[in-house]
């Protein structure tokens, strides 16, 4: 209802964004040249941060730079991934049959990425959300996985993203080896106050609204609430704009988001 009120075209604050519209923070943009790198050259990546800090918009945005005529991507996000449903996800993935023993589904997994690099002339590009949920089986059996051909050339680029829990987990002696095999880390942080009042006008942009519908101790209201987590920002900033139409409103101040956060938010 806020959009016609506010005179938009799109919803600002939604994952349902088109990737080339996405807000891309210079650590979102660093990172987004480092997983293209890592695509390319067929590495073993980790990204990281916490919730609703640019790991999703960051995936989004490497899925559509990744040119499909020469890479094929396969997502995987599971919390309960064990290492014949990890090979046997990524087989699915590439219409093959799946098999009930690990050896078999790993050999027919390794069959399928070499006939896709040899007949296809692809490279393969598997992301696996939510990592910081998986257990040490599974991320040792992933290791295994990329050790191919006397340990000279990858089978595929592996990305895993999860919550900075991830890193904790892999910094303990007893993932020592997953962590020795992993050939680039990216971190993303929260934003800072400029970043989010940039976010704010991106997307506000985007929906082909008034760019200055938040006064900047509006600005400072969402920050201070958000802590810089864009997921965060959508909430707080929907509600406002929500708020802001019910009550005939075309300017959102500190005082409305304030109220808010105070009566709506959690």
């Amino acid at each position: 209802m806020y959009e016609e009120f506010f005179s938009m075209k799109h919803t600002p604050f939604t994952n349902r964004i088109p990737t080339d519209c996405l807000y891309l923070s210079d650590a979102v943009s660093e990172g987004l040249g480092r997983l293209c790198y890592a695509a390319d050259q067929q590495l073993f990546a980790v990204v990281t941060a916490e919730v609703g800090c640019g790991k999703t918009t960051l995936i989004r945005r490497l899925t559509g730079s990744l040119d499909p005529e020469r890479y094929l991507v396969l997502y995987l996000s599971d919390s309960q991934l064990t290492p014949r449903w990890f090979y046997n996800g990524l087989l699915q993935q590439l219409g093959t049959e799946t098999k009930f023993y690990r050896g078999d589904a790993k050999l027919s997994l390794h069959q399928q990425l070499e006939y896709i690099r040899q007949a296809k002339h692809k490279k393969v590009v598997t992301i696996v959300d939510e990592a910081h949920l998986l257990k040490r089986e599974t991320l040792e059996e992933i290791r295994f996985m990329l050790n191919y051909q006397m340990d000279s050339l990858n089978p595929m680029a592996l990305i895993l993203v999860g919550q900075n829990e991830l890193w904790d987990k892999l910094n303990l002696q007893a993932y020592a080896a997953v962590r020795q095999r992993i050939d680039l880390k990216c971190e993303l942080p929260a934003f800072d106050r400029s970043q989010t009042e940039a976010y704010l006008h991106a997307h506000l942009a985007y929906a082909n609204g008034n760019e200055e519908i938040f006064t900047d101790k509006a600005m400072d209201e969402i920050y201070k609430y958000s802590a810089g987590s864009a997921r965060a920002i959508n909430k707080v900033c929907t509600h406002s704009l929500l708020s802001a139409a019910q009550r005939n409103k075309k300017l959102i101040d500190d005082h409305m988001v304030h109220m808010v956060i105070e009566s709506e938010l959690p």
